[in-house]
């Protein structure tokens, strides 16, 4: 990126009294778009191959159910400070003379405003959000151009796909493993969404899609720009990560390894832009690395990060979350270390005793984090994991009762009316003990029990795991 221009205004007049949501896009990309509510038309052939596409994007069937996925996914403002709440009534307005520049070739995508989230190793991830207007029109490419991909993807890509998910890639890499493949290739590429190179991927759009009015809308897309603190900056290179057309170009591109591997006779797993590629011995894994990442550097222009892609048993590397090990001869599937320690990270600040959170409030987030995280990793064995989770949580809620407390009297009256015998309720109330000792002690166990704590709303791993898998 260059910086082309200072302090440029790109901001559209805001109606008076409209709301700007705020929220942080933490995740977004994840949430962009879920085409598995996409359905295939008897025409997806004969479109693809007529100067008839661009009509069918901006047709007002598939324009309205962009915007209907839009507005459900709701999200931060673009560079313009529109909100989704403020969508509907702008296209009412403006929709028309939209789609005619659109078909006109005359459109010009706004630049995405760039967002930072924070990353495990410290680092921040860039992201780019569209205006919602961009949104809806990057929403709608990617609703015709799916059906016509997904014919062309491989059965080892599972990301960001109808009906197919991280757990389909997790049960395929198990089957692997227990077929023998017990070597892996941890590829990682560096920056993938930053380091996309445009040229490359419009020509394998090319291939397929015949309409260039398309093919130049998408071009507008990935040179759209962005905006940094006021500054514009022009995309030259990669593609923007949180709008809605990236997980589909992301594929497109990748797709075209996925071709290779397969027509090499390998066998690999990919979600996104994580992969391994399954082989029977460390020789024959080193050996394809060897041989593929010519292709990857010198075909398709990406860079792999060679500190990072390793060679090892499938066992010992984490892959979306998860790691595999093996119990009597059968391949299983478990949460990696790291992702436990991501957990307990979470968890130890919704319950710390200083963020300020209400009772209600703390109840709440970690219900929502808890179900989150089950939902996602409920195919790992985990019970003895969530068990004493569950246990050390619980002690630190007591503990988080206690100090609001604060007083003699006040843990006096509570703890009695909590059903502690007056004579040890005093003796409690008067302890020099630390918070964190006095939290496991038995009288806090018996007053705040595991009943208690659920009748105050808080939700417990063990519990919410037996739920989903019942």
């Amino acid at each position: 990126m260059k910086d082309t221009k200072t302090g440029t205004k790109c901001s559209q007049p805001r109606k008076e009294g409209s709301r700007q949501k705020v929220h942080a896009e933490h995740g977004e990309y994840a949430r962009a778009y879920n085409s598995a509510r996409i359905s295939e038309t008897d025409s997806t052939d004969a479109i693809e191959s007529r100067d008839e596409l661009l009509e069918e994007m901006v047709s007002r069937d598939n324009m309205n159910k962009a915007f209907k996925r839009v507005k459900a996914n709701k999200g931060s403002h673009g560079i313009d400070g529109m909100g989704v709440d403020e969508l509907l009534q702008y296209l009412r307005e403006n929709g028309e003379t939209i789609k005619q520049s659109i078909l006109d070739g005359t459109y010009r995508p706004k630049p995405v405003r760039r967002v930072e989230i924070p990353k495990e190793n410290g680092k921040k991830r860039n992201l780019g959000i569209p205006t919602v207007v961009d949104r809806v029109i990057q929403q709608a490419i990617a609703q015709v151009l799916t059906p016509i991909y997904e014919k062309q993807f491989s059965e080892s890509s599972f990301g960001f796909r109808p009906k197919r998910s991280a757990h389909d890639a997790i049960r395929k890499s198990q089957r692997n493993i227990q077929e023998g493949y017990k070597y892996v290739v941890d590829m990682d590429l560096e920056k993938y969404f930053d380091t996309v190179n445009q040229s490359k991927l419009v020509e394998v759009l090319s291939r397929t899609i015949k309409d260039g009015r398309v093919i130049s809308l998408i071009h507008k897309y990935l040179k759209a720009g962005v905006v940094v603190k006021h500054r514009f900056a022009d995309t030259e290179i990669g593609v923007p990560q949180g709008g809605n057309l990236s997980p589909i170009l992301s594929n497109i591109m990748l797709n075209e390894l996925d071709k290779e591997l397969e027509n090499r006779g390998h066998r690999f797993v990919r979600y996104a832009d994580d992969m391994l590629i399954f082989c029977k011995s460390r020789r024959s894994a080193k050996r394809t690395l060897e041989n593929v990442l010519p292709f990857i550097e010198e075909k398709l222009f990406l860079k792999v990060n060679r500190e990072k892609t390793m060679v090892d048993e499938a066992k010992k590397v984490k892959f979306l979350g998860f790691s595999f090990y093996e119990k009597k001869g059968e391949s299983r599937v478990r949460i990696h270390p790291k992702s436990v320690a991501k957990m307990k990270a979470k968890v130890k600040e919704l319950t710390s005793r200083s963020n300020g959170m209400g009772n209600e409030e703390r109840a709440e987030k970690l219900r929502r984090y808890i179900m989150g995280w089950i939902n996602y990793f409920k195919i790992a064995d985990m019970k003895k994991l969530l068990q004493t989770t569950d246990e050390w949580m619980r002690r630190r809620i007591r503990m988080v009762y206690w100090k609001q407390w604060k007083r003699v009297k006040t843990k006096f009256e509570k703890l009695q009316s909590l059903g502690i015998h007056k004579q040890k309720a005093w003796e409690y109330a008067n302890t020099r003990k630390s918070y964190w000792r006095t939290s496991n002690s038995p009288i806090l166990s018996r007053s705040l029990g595991n009943n208690v704590l659920k009748n105050l709303g808080f939700l417990f791993f063990s519990d919410y795991y037996r739920q989903v898998i019942a």
